[in-house]
């Protein structure tokens, strides 16, 4: 056991310190605020205070899991083993407050701060520390803790841990079940006025043959990754938005017979969640009404989400998934860029900041998602299986959770999206070897 001192209680550093020690080091550990009974401590042991106690392990802490509330924090970037950090101090073991850092980047307290949010009012990419500082592409936290691990199990030897292992999370987010099928009378009909109005006789040509079964619904590539599941042995959750229609919310409704059949068939091999609509977003009983819809379909209850739009606002969103049952969520992540979002890639609770507690929310990060590739970052197929290695490889060098977004309608080498179907088998054969 790892007997870890600080010098008054602090339910940050508790938090982040679990986060670190036990999740990613893998050790068992033990709280004190007890100076004596740190110091006549015989076994592994190691001190956060500003005046280091006999310890082989010391950590000179910022003042960031002190304190109450938020407030703008000046934070300098240095580096550590060849490796970016934040808080820097003069400690020469340990040149930076390891446990701030890490509690700065994944409670994501920057997000509360005051910034310029894009066209759909979200946190940019841009405006984060990790963008602006080029470290994005680095799961930051999972390699500040393998250094911190080899620098405990260096001065205690006989320590006994835990080591990961590397997971694979194929996750499907389906916005809009079928290009054509089972869309109600208005819909349909609007749609065909709109093709003759723009004179796209090739769609009105698509959507007939479909509607007449002559022609297979693009973006029906359920079987597809079925297959794909089967082959490579994937563990998959598949989102669906079950939202009311709107501007951004087009998908099937709800009550449409194949749409439910469908749902209950690809929850008979995978795991499914709730994609919380656009609409629903700051509306916890408009979620709540989603969320039920599912459990309803299925006959589950509903325990997974990722919020339709990449709709994170903290930390409204997560209360509202908390308070409807929800326990894993899959949004963290970026729609213009890949990478980590939270600087890492292994899930962890969601802390909130204003209630200054760890709640029972498990956030569950992304690293990449095939419309940023394609349409935000404009990569060709071949750089876009190039940029998904270096992120698998990031993530299999410190044991995390590897988890990539698709659409259903991607996969449908279909207009835009030709030849993106091999895209994703390369990145799934990258992502299980």
């Amino acid at each position: 056991m790892l007997l870890v001192y600080s010098h008054k209680p602090s339910s940050r550093f508790m938090y982040i310190a679990d986060f670190i020690l036990k999740d990613l080091c893998g050790f068992e550990i033990a709280y004190t605020n007890n100076a004596d009974e740190f110091i006549v401590h015989a076994g592994a042991k190691l001190s956060y205070n500003d005046a280091p106690l006999p310890s082989k392990i010391n950590i000179i802490p910022h003042t960031l899991l002190f304190e109450k509330g938020i407030k703008t924090q000046s934070i300098s970037i240095s580096t550590w083993n060849n490796i970016p950090t934040l808080f820097k101090n003069a400690n020469p073991q340990i040149p930076f407050d390891v446990f701030a850092a890490s509690f700065f980047l994944i409670s994501r307290y920057e997000e509360y701060l005051p910034h310029i949010a894009d066209n759909h009012n979200r946190f940019e990419a841009d405006s984060s520390l990790a963008c602006q500082n080029n470290f994005l592409h680095l799961p930051l936290v999972n390699l500040w803790a393998i250094e911190l691990k080899k620098l405990i199990l260096a001065k205690y030897p006989n320590l006994k841990h835990k080591e990961n292992t590397y997971k694979y999370i194929s996750t499907i987010d389906i916005d809009n079940a079928w290009a054509f099928k089972y869309k109600d009378i208005m819909r349909t009909s609007g749609a065909y006025v709109k093709y003759l109005l723009k004179g796209k006789f090739e769609d009105v040509k698509e959507r007939t043959l479909t509607l007449l079964g002559k022609m297979h619904d693009p973006y029906d590539t359920y079987d597809y990754l079925l297959d794909i599941q089967n082959k490579y042995n994937l563990n998959m959750i598949y989102f669906f938005l079950l939202g009311n229609y709107g501007t951004n919310d087009k998908n099937i409704s709800a009550n449409n017979p194949s749409f439910r059949s469908l749902i209950k068939h690809l929850g008979d091999y995978a795991e499914t969640g709730i994609h919380p609509s656009f609409g629903s977003n700051g509306n916890e009983q408009q979620v709540r009404i989603e969320v039920n819809r599912l459990a309803n379909i299925t006959h589950r209850t509903v325990t997974k989400s990722r919020q339709h739009f990449l709709k994170l606002h903290l930390p409204q969103t997560y209360k509202h998934l908390i308070s409807c049952g929800i326990q894993e969520d899959y949004t963290m992540g970026y729609a213009f860029k890949v990478g980590f979002r939270a600087s890492v890639c292994s899930p962890f609770a969601w802390y909130d900041l204003d209630a200054e507690e760890k709640t029972s929310l498990t956030i569950y990060p992304f690293c990449v998602m095939d419309g940023t590739l394609k349409t935000y970052m404009n990569l060709n197929q071949q750089q876009a299986i190039e940029k998904c290695a270096e992120l698998i490889n990031q993530i299999k060098q410190v044991n995390g959770t590897c988890i990539t977004l698709w659409h259903n309608e991607t996969l449908s080498n279909w207009r835009d999206w030709q030849g993106w179907q091999s895209v994703y088998e390369e990145v799934v054969k990258l992502a299980v070897n």
